[in-house]
């Protein structure tokens, strides 16, 4: 086999780089609907925007290519689940940005949880104060309830498990044991407390997907995860608890993506059957 001549390297350097512009800064939505248990009347059809691992980045102007690219869809609730900011010189700007814009756009709430990076810089209480001046529900192991006529959907989140922060037995505390129940948290690790806690749904971000993903093999290795990690990317379901985990819209540490896309997720709510009778999995819409 021939060797590789320099014209031959810089013509494939040039040939990939619309390809890495595409992986790096081109956002894919990501549609799920989910059954859920008990679901009342009210909530059927119940939309979150979930977002997550920012870290700084922007998308256009105060994130307006973002913001224009989401307010071509319907959403009932937007949650943040962390890694907003990186780097010792963070900026929360791009962050708020979002959150001022898709509340313009929507009106719907926005709940935020913080992740590693945040509280790694030993700033987690001032990104709070600032993402609640922003109009944001910030849940550090609480929870609150959406309320639709004489209905609840219970929002519930936990501080970042990544730092040891979360705490879901206090975060459950006066939430109704019947009620849905959505869990917001940076990172997966949580996922079996939540199945033992009777959660319907959780949403995680923290592992982008892997960032440098390989086809079949999925995430190599992610930080506070491991080597190949279990829930990397995507829908997983253990009895009536799901979880979705994002593959984000930021990168840290190096600016690149390899096979996962910038995402946000909308995650649609739906009637499961009851026990007993054959139902629909979950699926992406």
């Amino acid at each position: 086999m021939a060797a590789m001549t320099r014209r031959m390297f810089l013509m494939t350097g040039v040939s990939l780089c619309p390809y890495l512009y595409l992986e790096r800064l081109s956002v894919e939505v990501r549609r799920y609907r989910v059954p859920v248990r008990a679901l009342p009347a009210a909530f059927e059809g119940f939309t979150i925007l979930h977002l997550s691992d920012l870290h700084d980045k922007e998308f256009g102007s105060g994130g307006n290519e973002l913001i224009a690219l989401l307010g071509r869809e319907r959403f009932d609730l937007i949650a943040f689940t962390g890694d907003l900011v990186t780097g010792t010189q963070p900026r929360l700007t791009p962050a708020l940005d979002l959150i001022a814009g898709l509340k313009a756009i929507s009106g719907a709430p926005v709940f935020s949880v913080l992740g590693n990076h945040e509280w790694r810089l030993e700033r987690g209480e001032e990104f709070n104060a600032r993402l609640r001046e922003a109009g944001a529900r910030v849940l550090s192991n609480s929870a609150a309830a959406v309320e639709r006529g004489r209905d609840r959907l219970w929002v519930v989140g936990v501080d970042d498990p990544v730092t040891r922060r979360a705490r879901l037995a206090p975060a459950l505390v006066g939430v109704e044991q019947q009620a849905p129940k959505v869990l917001l948290a940076h990172s997966p690790h949580p996922y079996l407390q939540a199945q033992q806690h009777g959660i319907d749904l959780m949403l995680a971000g923290h592992t982008h997907g892997g960032q440098l993903r390989v086809p079949v093999l999925g995430a190599c290795f992610v930080p506070a995860m491991g080597f190949f990690p279990r829930f990397d990317y995507g829908f997983y379901l253990c009895g009536p608890s799901a979880l979705i985990v994002s593959g984000g819209l930021g990168e840290s540490t190096i600016p690149l993506r390899v096979n996962i896309r910038p995402e946000v997720s909308l995650v649609t709510l739906t009637s499961a059957k009851p026990h007993g009778s054959r139902s629909n999995p979950p699926s992406l819409g």
